[in-house]
């Protein structure tokens, strides 16, 4: 079995629109739900699980090349934020995710943050496949408040 077929994701209807979402073996699974009034929103809606793994991925791949040049960011968090619209036929679309990343340092105290900001979200598989269909936005900030990028 291939690395990537071992990622694969099962969904399975539990009722209404609740779906149990099993990662596989070893992962614990998941209760997705749509918000009201189709669903009882009991557990994140896909779109939710969307932005968490765009968010998820960049944070991870900036950690990635900050240890590359042995930093640590120390606290790190990300916000995803959806941009919303109807489609030519009025469907709802995300239109483009917003990240915002915050490091737990100010960015002077890491070394070679330019180099880390310039390559980082290029390590990042699920953001840059999903930019091919959704703009993705990014902005990092750093422990003392400071946009770093975006």
């Amino acid at each position: 079995m291939s690395s990537e077929s071992s990622k694969a994701v099962t969904i399975t209807r539990q009722s209404g629109y609740q779906f149990l979402v099993d990662f596989g073996p070893d992962i614990p699974t998941l209760l997705a739900d749509e918000p009201s009034p189709l669903g009882q929103g009991s557990g994140p809606a896909p779109d939710h699980m969307l932005l968490a793994a765009v968010a998820n991925c960049l944070s991870a791949s900036l950690l990635f090349a900050l240890q590359k040049f042995k930093q640590d960011p120390g606290a790190l968090k990300a916000t995803a934020t959806p941009v919303m619209g109807r489609n030519e036929t009025k469907r709802l679309r995300i239109e483009r995710i917003d990240v915002a990343i915050e490091l737990g340092r100010p960015a002077a105290e890491l070394e070679h943050i330019d180099r880390v900001l310039a390559q980082f979200e290029d390590f990042c598989t699920v953001s840059m496949s999903v930019r091919q269909g959704i703009p993705i936005g990014v902005r990092v900030q750093d422990g003392a408040g400071a946009v770093i990028k975006g």
